[in-house]
């Protein structure tokens, strides 16, 4: 449950990280990025079950990114005022969280 409640905590802070430096998103404070993390999450859940195995080893990076891009996308339909996307910048948050992550250790997320 700690883990858990670590993570969102710390997907809310890169989404408000990534949110000052990509231009084309914005995000309504700290507790409208926890609200916008939970909601990536959930969104990010589905996909990755209903796409399964279903993905090469190699296609999953590619697969995860554009999947990413969409999900952060499609989220501001669902999170009215907490965040606002444009596609490019869609685009440019699943490239620079992708990155963050590479460096984030998957323990505390």
């Amino acid at each position: 449950m700690v883990g858990m409640i670590v993570r969102f905590i710390v997907s809310a802070l890169v989404l408000l990280l990534v949110s000052w430096i990509v231009p084309g998103l914005r995000v309504a404070g700290f507790t409208g990025a926890l609200v916008a993390a939970a909601v990536i999450a959930i969104m990010g859940y589905v996909i990755e079950r209903l796409f399964g195995d279903k993905i090469t080893r190699m296609g999953r990076g590619t697969v995860g990114f554009l999947t990413a891009a969409v999900v952060i996308y499609f989220s501001q339909f669902l999170v009215p005022g907490s965040i606002s996307v444009s596609i490019i910048g869609a685009l440019l948050a699943s490239l620079v969280i992708g990155i963050i992550d590479s460096f984030v250790p998957t323990t505390l997320r």
